[in-house]
Order: C-alpha cells, then structure tokens, then sequence
C-alpha cells in the first residue's frame, strides 16, 4: 500500500495539476465494463484517466483483476506517467495471473534497452516485485544487462532487484553467475551503486549465513569506507552495519577504520549515528586502553549520544535503550553527562525510567551527591510507578556506593515519615537490601519499621519486613509478637510471605528457643499438613527435620552467615551483552533480547561477538575466526534458560560407593556424580510426606527415631524419564498408510539406481580445545572433545593441574540441555592429580537426562568439582555425536517423507573446498551414521539422498550433490525440526573437511 501511495504522489509531477481525489468517488454500476471500454480506447488521454481510476479502486481494497490484459495492452506506451501506473498494477495482480503476467515480459525486455535511464530502471524495479516463478527466469537477460548499465541509477535498482529475486528462487541467481556480478559492484564508482550493493549482499547473507558471500578484506573495506562519504543516509546505515561485521586484523587497522567512521558521529540522522556507535563500539575492542587514540575516541562518543536525548521522546526511548548497553560496557564515556539524564518534568514515563536505571549505573562516589537530590526530589512525585522507581534507586546507590550508604538510609528514613504507604512500602524492601550489604551498621534504625508494621499491605514490604524481624530477632524485644500477628491470617498470604515468615520464627526459635517452642510448632505444622503448596511444604519438612535431629545443624544452616549482595544484580549476562553491542541500532538493542529470541522462522540469525581485546594477549587470524564460531566461542548463556548455578545444584543425583567401572545406567536415576553441594543427599534422614496425626518437633533432649522411608516413597523417580525431543517433531517410526501405495513423480528414479557406498571410515572426531582455562579454575585446566564409539557418547578430557596443590575428589554435573546429555557414569580419577600432572579421562554419556532447548541449540553447561571448589563451563558438542547407529530409512520410507516434510522446512547450504569423490564423501559421512540410501548421476553431477536419526528420534533428510572438477558441494536438508539443519550442516562440514 505504502509503494502505491507513494508511486501515486510521484505521479504529480509528471503533469498532474488537478486533485486525484475523483479516481476514488466513482461507484457507477458496471463499472468494469465502463473500465474496459475506456482502457481500449484510442485517445491517449482516455486510457491514461482509466488507468488511474483502477489503480484508486485497487488501492482501497477492489478487485480489478478482470481488466488484467486491458490494463497490459495499455504498457505499449512512451508515458512514463502511464508506465508507472501500469507497472504498479502489475505488480500487485501478477500472482494471482501469472499466465497473463508473461504477457508483459517482451516489454520488460523491451523497456531494459529504452535510451530513458528512468524507464530501464522502473522496468528493472517492477521484474524484481513480480514474485512469479514461470517468468523470473526470463527476466535474466534483461537484469544482466542493467547490472551493466552505463547508467549508475540502473545499477543501483539492478543490485536490489538481485537480493528480491534471491529471494524467490535463490538457486537461479547462483547459477546466472548474479552473486559474482553483485560483488563486482562494491568497487563501483557510484557511491549510491555501492551501498545499494552492499545492502543486497548483506541481505542475502542474512537468510544464508553459511554461503560467505561478504568476503570483507582490507581492499574491500577501503572501498567501502571511500563510498561512505558521498552517500544518502540509508546507504552510509548499510555500509556502517556490513563494516561492523568486519574483524581488523590488528589494532592499527582497527585505528584508521575508527578514524574514518568517526565523522559519521555528527550526522543529522540517528540512525547513521548509531551504526557509527556500533562500529567504534566494536573495533574498541582491539584498541589497547594505554593508547592517546583510544581516550580521544571516548570524548568523541559522548556528545553524539548526548545529542540524541534531545529528540522527540519516542528517539529518546531508543537511544536511552542503547545507552543503557553501552554504559554497562564502558561507563566511562558518560561518566562526566550525568546531568543530561535527570527526569524532566514533561518526559514519558517510559523515559523516566529508562533515565533512572541509566543514572543509577553512572552513579558514583564524585556524583553521588548530586544524584541523591535528585532521587529524592523524584520520590515526592504524583506518578506513583516512577516514585517506586526512584525509591528503590536510592537503595540501590547505597549498595553500589558504599561511601554513600549513610547519607541513603537517612534519605529512605526521611521518606519513612512522610508515611505515604507506597514510598513507606519501597524503602523497607530497598533496606533489607542494605542490611544484606552492610550487616550490624545501620539496625539502629529497625525500631522506625517496626512502628510502620500496620500499615503494610504489598507481599514482598510485608516479606521483607518479616525477613528483618526474623534476621534480628535477638534485638527486638517483641519479635514473637510481631511475627504471630502475621500468622494469623497465614493461609491469606501470599506464597512469597508464607516462605518468609516460615524461615523467620524457626530463626527466632534457634535464637530464643524457650519462648517461641509453640509458635513454631504451629507454622510448621500450617506448613505441612494444611497447605497445598509444594515449595512450602517442601521447607516446612526440611526444617522440621533439622529441628528434630540435629539443631546444632539447624542452626549452622538457618543462622548461617550470608553472602554480601552484588551492587550490579541488574547487569545483563556478559556474553549476551557482547551479542547485544553488535546489534545498536536494531530491534535487538531496545528489546534487550538477541535477534533470536524474537525473530521466528529465521536461518539467519546469526550470533555475534565482539572481537577480543589485545590486551589479553590473545590473537586470533582471521582465517581462524570462521572456526571459533563454530567449536571455540563459548556459546551466549541467555538468562531465560535459568541460573545456572541453581539448575546445577539443584539436581539430584547419588554419590559414587565404588571405584570400579561405571556401572549401567537406568532410565529411572540420572547417575554420574556426587551432588555438587558436597556428602549426597541420601544421607539426609527421610520425611513422611503424609503424616496421620501431628507430630511436634523433637527438642534436644528427645532423641529422634525416624522411620525408614525408601528413595521410592521419598518422591519416586528423582530423575524422571522426560519426553525427549518434546517440541522436535515425531519420527517417522512406522510408514503412514498414505505411503503404502506405490509413490510416483519426483525421486522415483533413486529406486533403479545402487546406493555406491563402500566401506564405512571410522567417525570424526574434532580435535580437543581448552574449555575450562587455568585462570578461571584456580589452576586446574581442562580440555576436551566429544566422541562416538562403539555406539556410546564419550566425553574426552584432559586435566592439567597448574596450582601448587594437590587435587582430589573430583565429580561432575551437567545442566538441562537439548538433548538430554547426562553422564553415565562417575568421573573416573582414581589417583590424585599433582601440580604439574596431566591425565586423559573418558567420561561415557548417555541421554535420558532432563531437556531444556538451550541457546545455541548443542549448548552443554557443565560443572566439575573437586576438592578446591566447583567451577563452571560452557562447551559445545557436534550434533553427529547424537546420530544412532539405526539411522538409515527405507528407499520407500524416504521417498514418502521427504514429500511429507512441507518445502518451508528445507535448508540449503553449501561446503566449499571439498575436493572428495561422491564415493568417498559416503563413506566418510557412513562412518559417522550418515547413511546413503541412494545415488544417481545426471548431467554428471552426482546426487547422493542420506538420511540420519538422532537419540530423540529426529530424522533428517539430506540430498548432496556432487559434481567432479567442483570444489563446492549443495546439501539440502529436510527436518520437522527445522531449528536442527545449521547444526547438521555444520558436522557435515566439519567430517567432510577433516
């Protein structure tokens, strides 16, 4: 609609002086026949009236695609007036008449060779719009040409009319030789004809991340950064955004890009100004800190981005959204422009906010006064959310600026004694918060919450004011009474409150043990017997246990002295914050989510990294960068899968008994290791889940004489059987009655020809990279790969120990994964590992562990323990590990689901630099379960139809084609799991190439 309107209001130019208001009242009856006369009528004049009546009747929704070879005839014109409205026509009925639409083709060819460089650029734009498969391969010719054109205005339509035709037939454009001729265009003179280039390759690269169609190379990137200067706005976005995917090769080549983009900094639209962002964000990286450049370039970053604040406030949302990325990552270039973020009167609350969190991170000992004025002035508002906000942001400052702590909690008392409920509510929450910080330092001031008890009605001021009483019980006289005045409606609680105040009075009861005896009696009980909430009743056993067995335990654990919280608990996780530097300026950056957690249906969303620093005094050549992506680089950990400290721990799983071989794993407990939090936790005494009469809990002096209860009655089968693969689609385990028919067309011929596949090769297995460096595991480093043998999924490692210390008692864990991967068995170190000692150990795995789809999809969180400490790791395994050895489909079979699986769900890709005979390429494939079912030659390319299934049951599909002589070899994929192809894409890359 929008290129309609737009077309229309280029029409006015060409002559139109009256109003075009008249196309749109006509409502005669027989309209279209009156239509069709006017169109075929011989005056010029006429036929022009009549065209532009259809066009108004199309634009508000008509049908009009009767007059389709009326409107056609009416091409054979010199009005450019005409044309346009013709083609526009055209492109809007060509899908749903594609027999008539070739009718147009000669004149396409036609107007491609008109001296009037407007009419062969309009012809070449409309065939790019045409989404019809029967005529994209006649318009070729014509497209070939104005890639040629002497015209650069040609050529820049040309260069996008290539990525629209990609789009519809990807295939046709490879072999017309269209790519190559695309890439030729980034070295032309045309500054408009290169960026237009450029946004086509980007494009295309998109939707195919593995073809390496930007081949950026400092020559190609010199060229680009000469057009950037001459180019309109949009063109300098799509060179600075193909430029941010470039990695320089040292730091002095980061330098001079950064010199040339940095003008861009001062341009009038922000879009340009972000993308410059990006730019410079990125190539930081390579910059050494101690470099002059490297400061000049932080003082040139900040007044752009303070420029921005003083847009209309929907530009201001996104650029504070961009801000509030970039200051997590280098607070230092607005450390000195806190004023620019304070509230002003008139900003949306959505601005409001965004301004509150970002000062709240620029915060520091130099401005912290000036921003508690601030904080305080705001917390007297009308707008009760914003008050909220600025409240809790004083509690925050306290805990971030420890200097500032004293001059906050008189802040929050002050607005304790304006006695508005809601800003009494936020300063109690935000106080517990500085009691966790700063424990015995500010309880002076307990006596002022106490006295505000009443008036709280908010679950979480209520939870956090009952976690006060319960964590300094000992100094408030009347503790027992203030918490049983909760107790009295405690099933009208929230669950929130609930857990507080159970864990509260079994604190005051491990404190003053002889006056609160009943009282906690009594929670415990509401907690176990009269409430259904499992979490609560869970607690309530768990305490009730340690009360009954052992209270010296109870109170080692409940009165236990507590970790001081983070001041920056609000961070976005690193990895995902590299991901998200890369995307400023897109969607990404104000969603504060990747591309991938959003963009649905896509192959290519493609995860970036920043490139790493030269101060670690790591180096990577760019030939190997391509490789990192894929093995090395520890995969983003994005936080909607879960901390990962907590899914770790929370497992549970049996300590080893002996130090013999591994022994058989049960698809009812995950075995493997001993619980990371140390001892099992079978030596927890057993709980009846059910009790028949009320028992109290056992003081001191009784001795405790639990029944015996069995894992099984404890809670059945910890591990669980989970439906592996739920969300992948079902395997094709029995052919469908539709396919016991004999099926004809298409792949027929696989029937009549042999298979060709040889011995089978052992299965790859990639080298082993470092996964856990010494640095980050007090000395113990770890490396390893993954491998499949004899039917069984081995974990390889190597261990070094690099401390000055001997280590022993190691265990491992993993989390929740894709695929369900669990060890099989314990870590087998037998001996302990001296300093300086390096041993090979192989851990078997197995997959009936619990599945959660993890970001990348073959993402393996894993944590390893030993007598130090635990730690923790990221790696990825190659998903040809998953392939069973049962993973060879019946011709029949294969036939019927390649047909059955929808067109939408096949991927393409290509290997380049294989120079393996078909033959030989099946037998190495074989040997890591990727069965040939068929082979046949035509035109004396070779087409090879294989077919492998993964644990879970996933088939996929795959025909790759061969060709002798060609270096590049096209795999197509079919799956039901569509999200699976790029990962089999890459083990087919990496066996054929290793």
């Amino acid at each position: 609609m929008q290129e309609w309107a737009n077309q229309l209001c280029e029409n006015r130019q060409f002559g139109s002086k009256m109003t075009d208001s008249k196309y749109f009242t006509t409502t005669k009856k027989g309209e279209i026949f009156e239509l069709k006369a006017e169109l075929n009528s011989d005056k010029k004049e006429k036929k022009k009236e009549a065209v532009k009546k259809v066009i108004a009747s199309m634009t508000v929704g008509k049908d009009v695609s009767a007059l389709f070879p009326d409107v056609v005839n009416c091409m054979q014109t010199d009005n450019l007036e005409l044309k346009k409205l013709v083609y526009l026509y055209l492109m809007n009925y060509a899908k749903s008449q594609p027999d008539m639409a070739i009718m147009a083709v000669n004149t396409f060819v036609k107007d491609c060779e008109d001296p009037n460089p407007l009419i062969r650029a309009l012809a070449v734009r409309t065939m790019g719009c045409i989404r019809v498969d029967k005529i994209t391969e006649y318009l070729c010719e014509p497209l070939r040409k104005c890639l040629k054109d002497e015209d650069p205005y040609v050529r820049k339509t040309a260069a996008v009319c290539v990525a629209k035709l990609h789009d519809i037939n990807a295939q046709l454009v490879e072999d017309q030789g269209f790519l190559d001729t695309l890439k030729d265009l980034i070295s032309d003179s045309n500054p408009m004809v290169v960026a237009n280039a450029v946004a086509a390759l980007s494009e295309i690269a998109e939707s195919h991340p593995n073809s390496n169609l930007m081949d950026l190379n400092p020559q190609t990137i010199n060229k680009l950064l000469t057009a950037l200067n001459e180019c309109t706005e949009w063109g300098q976005i799509f060179i600075l955004d193909c430029l941010a995917n470039y990695t320089p090769r040292d730091d002095r080549e980061s330098q001079s890009i950064c010199e040339r983009v940095t003008p861009r900094l001062s341009h009038a639209n922000s879009a340009v100004v972000l993308s410059a962002v990006k730019v410079l964000m990125k190539f930081m990286e390579m910059l050494p800190k101690d470099l002059d450049y490297y400061g000049t370039l932080l003082k040139k970053l900040a007044p752009p981005l303070v420029t921005l604040l003083s847009a209309e406030p929907e530009l201001q949302y996104v650029a504070l959204r961009n801000i509030n990325l970039i200051v997590q990552r280098r607070p230092e270039i607005l450390k000195h422009e806190m004023k620019v973020f304070f509230v002003k009167y008139n900003d949306p609350i959505y601005v409001k906010l965004e301004k509150l969190d970002i000062m709240i991170r620029l915060a520091s000992q130099a401005n912290i006064a000036q921003v508690l004025a601030e904080l305080k002035e705001y917390a007297t508002e009308v707008d009760v959310d914003f008050v909220r906000k600025a409240v809790r942001a004083i509690g925050r400052c306290a805990i971030k600026v420890e200097q500032s702590a004293e001059r906050c909690v008189s802040t929050l008392l002050d607005l304790i004694q304006t006695k508005v409920n809601y800003v009494v509510q936020e300063a109690i929450v935000v106080i517990k918060d500085i009691f966790r910080k700063y424990p015995n330092k500010y309880e002076s001031v307990i006596a002022t919450l106490c006295e505000n008890l009443d008036s709280l009605d908010e679950p979480e001021a209520r939870a956090a004011m009952i976690w006060i009483v319960g964590e300094y019980a000992e100094r408030i006289d009347n503790a027992d009474e203030l918490l049983e005045s909760f107790l009295e409606g405690f099933h009208d609680e929230s669950t929130q409150v609930q857990l507080q105040l159970l864990t509260a009075i079994v604190k005051l009861f491990l404190k003053k043990p002889t006056e609160t005896q009943e009282l906690v009696q009594q929670v415990l009980s509401l907690a176990t017997q009269d409430s259904d909430n499992p979490d609560l009743r869970d607690r309530g056993y768990i305490y009730w246990r340690l009360l009954s067995t052992d209270p010296v335990a109870a109170k080692e654990v409940v009165l236990a002295e507590k970790p001081l919280i983070s001041e920056e608990t609000d961070l976005i996780e690193p990895t995902l914050l590299e991901e998200l530097i890369c995307h400023i300026g897109t969607l990404a950056s104000v969603y504060h989510k990747p591309p991938s957690a959003f963009v649905e249906g896509s192959r290519g969303v493609q995860h970036k990294r920043l490139p790493g620093s030269t101060e670690s005094g790591e180096s990577e050549s760019p030939d190997t960068a391509s490789a990192a992506a894929v093995s090395d680089a520890p995969p983003a950990v994005i936080p909607s899968q879960g901390d990962l400290l907590g899914d770790l721990l929370n497992l549970d799983l049996t300590p080893p008994t002996t130090t013999g071989p591994p022994p058989p794993a049960s698809s009812g407990m995950q075995m493997g290791a001993m619980d990371l939090l140390g001892g099992g936790l079978d030596s927890l005494p057993p709980i009846p889940l059910r009790m028949d009469t009320p028992q109290s809990p056992q003081l001191p002096h009784q001795s405790p004489s639990p029944p015996d209860y069995s894992p099984t009655e404890l809670g059945g089968d910890l591990g669980g059987s989970p439906a592996i693969g739920a969300g992948f689609g079902a395997p094709p385990a029995a052919m469908p009655a539709s396919f016991s028919a004999p099926v004809s067309g298409g792949l027929d011929d696989l029937f009549d020809l042999g298979g060709g596949v040889g011995m089978p090769m052992g299965a790859y297995s990639a080298p082993k990279t470092v996964w856990l460096p010494a640095l980050k595991a007090k000395g113990l480093e770890i490396s390893g790969t993954f491998a499949r043998r004899s039917g069984v999924i081995q974990m390889e490692m190597t261990l070094t120990n690099k401390a000055m210390s001997v280590m022993t008692d190691f265990a491992i864990q993993f989390n929740r994964n894709s695929f369900g991967l669990a060890p099989a068995g314990p870590l087998q170190v037998l001996t302990p590992l001296s300093p300086n000692q390096t041993i090979e150990v192989t851990l078997p795995l197995n997959t009936v562990g619990p599945v959660m789809k993890m970001e990348p999809l073959n993402n393996l969180q894993v944590a390893v323990k030993n007598n130090i400490d635990v730690f923790y790791f990221s790696c990825q395994y190659p998903i040809s590990m998953l392939f069973v050895e049962d993973g060879k489909m019946e011709r029949q079979v294969f036939l019927a689901t390649w047909k059955d699986i929808p067109n939408d769900s096949e991927a393409q890709f290509q290997i380049k630099d294989c120079h393996l005979s078909s033959d030989a390429a099946s037998n190495k494939l074989q040997g890591s379960n990727i069965f040939t079912i068929a082979k046949r030659t035509v035109d004396g390319q070779d087409m090879l139809y294989q077919s492998m299934k993964l644990t879970n049951g996933i088939w996929v599909l795959t025909e790759m084609r061969v060709q002798a002589g060609n270096p590049v070899y096209t795999v197509s994929l079919k799956c039901r799991a569509a999200e699976v192809s790029q990962w089999v894409f890459q083990s087919y890359e990496a066996v054929l190439k290793n």
